[in-house]
């Protein structure tokens, strides 16, 4: 990058000027002649002398006038480049950082910044793309009082998140360095360590609640072994059949409870692998197809015989299908048949682009219309009793909703007295 101060002129500039200078030249070298000629025809005087005279010297003077005076030619200034140095280190900030002027006008960004605000425009005001009050009004604080100052973010489309703004100001202390001044902004992700924090309160809550009754049940049971029941041989396999049932219902609900936690740990983290949700659930019928059985259920899948390829994270998309699978051939056994069908569909619930829907319908019961909005909350039954029996932990379908928000899908739920339920995740398609 070359200094304002060369006193060498640019190229174009300079050829120019030389034009011009030869020009001028030409023309006061032809009056020149001209009155020389007019001078030995006989056609001169006194007052045609003392014009060519003045003429000449005028146009010599502003053939080069700085020239002549002695003054080296100093060109305008050039605007400064941006360092492709700095360029380089705020793209590798894995963080979103922003650069705006004094009129809050955005300057630079990187690559976190264009991902975390859609509406991201270098010379657009910030306000246009970051709708938060308290963020602007930190940018005119800094720039009025020159001091830091940290505010909170939060958004809640298309995942609740929240980040730390840390909002500095950015002198310029000399025009040569190409750096405006104005503010800097730098976003620090909190979602993960709030998400910790009510992971924790949550689960020291949902577990004291849920874990109060099978573990009061198996220490009753220990202490009628231990007194009463001491040398009753057919009461001591009895109680310990029980106890052994409390146990495992116990287990269940903690590795449902901790799967829970991992996966809103992970909701704003979108799934990145391409997997096939055909493949998916036809192992999922083929475990649970045993069970099916026991329990005098037939499974009828109508799956696509190519591949159906979503963006997701197996292990989660497995979890999907068994909870589903799971429940319908459970609940709905009365109706002796569970339908299993994946279809590829276009736009979804007001999205664009080419969909996949799993679903899932059983023929059994059904589900009455006031338990429908409510049947993804955390220990939510609908038969309290009917779902213990069974091995519930009130825990599956909360599960489900949150692997699909996850994936950026819809879960609906429809079901009528005495028809079955019919359960339907949507997912956009690989690609889309």
């Amino acid at each position: 990058m070359s200094a304002p101060d060369d006193p060498t002129p640019e190229p174009k500039s300079q050829g120019a000027t030389l034009l011009r200078d030869a020009a001028l030249r030409a023309a006061v070298v032809t009056c020149f002649v001209m009155v020389v000629v007019e001078l030995v025809r006989g056609n001169g005087d006194a007052w045609l002398l003392l014009w060519a005279a003045i003429a000449i010297t005028a146009g010599f003077l502003i053939a080069s006038p700085k020239r002549s005076l002695g003054v080296g030619v100093r060109p305008q200034p050039s605007k400064p480049q941006r360092s492709s140095v700095a360029e380089a280190v705020l793209a590798q900030i894995p963080d979103p950082v922003i650069l705006v002027d004094q009129r809050a006008l955005v300057i630079e960004a990187n690559k976190a910044a264009y991902g975390l605000l859609g509406g991201l425009k270098t010379g657009h005001p910030l306000s246009f793309a970051l709708r938060s009050p308290d963020v602007l009004d930190g940018i005119q604080r800094v720039l009025e009082q020159g001091e830091p100052l940290k505010v909170e973010y939060s958004e809640r489309v298309p995942t609740e998140r929240t980040f730390e703004v840390h909002i500095g100001p950015l002198q310029a202390d000399a025009p040569s360095t190409g750096v405006q001044a104005g503010v800097v902004l730098f976003f620090r992700d909190l979602t993960s360590a709030r998400r910790l924090e009510a992971m924790r309160a949550d689960f020291v809550a949902n577990a004291s609640h849920e874990l109060r009754t099978p573990l009061a049940s198996v220490l009753g049971f220990i202490e009628t072994l231990q007194g009463p029941a001491r040398d009753d041989v057919n009461a001591r396999e009895r109680f310990l059949e029980i106890m052994k049932g409390q146990a495992q219902r116990m287990k269940r609900l903690i590795d449902d409870l901790l799967s829970l936690s991992r996966i809103e740990m992970r909701a704003h983290l979108s799934p990145t692998q391409n997997v096939d949700l055909a493949s998916i659930v036809s192992q999922m019928i083929e475990t649970l197809s045993p069970m099916a059985r026991e329990r005098g259920v037939v499974i009828q899948a109508k799956l696509p015989k190519l591949s159906i390829l979503v963006r997701g994270d197996r292990d989660e998309l497995l979890r999907v299908a068994e909870n589903l699978i799971e429940n319908a051939v459970k609940y709905g056994e009365s109706g002796g048949r569970v339908d299993v069908e994946i279809d590829s569909i276009g736009s979804s619930h007001g999205e664009q682009g080419p969909h996949v829907t799993f679903t899932v319908q059983d023929y059994g019961p059904g589900i009455a219309p006031e338990h429908l909005p409510r049947l993804t909350e955390r220990f939510y039954r609908a038969d309290v009793a009917q779902s213990r029996d069974k091995g519930g932990t009130g825990l599956g379908l909360a599960i489900v909703k949150h692997i699909v928000n996850r994936h950026r899908g819809h879960f609906d739920i429809t079901s009528e007295p005495g028809q079955g339920a019919r359960f339907t995740v949507t997912l956009p398609e690989a690609g889309s």
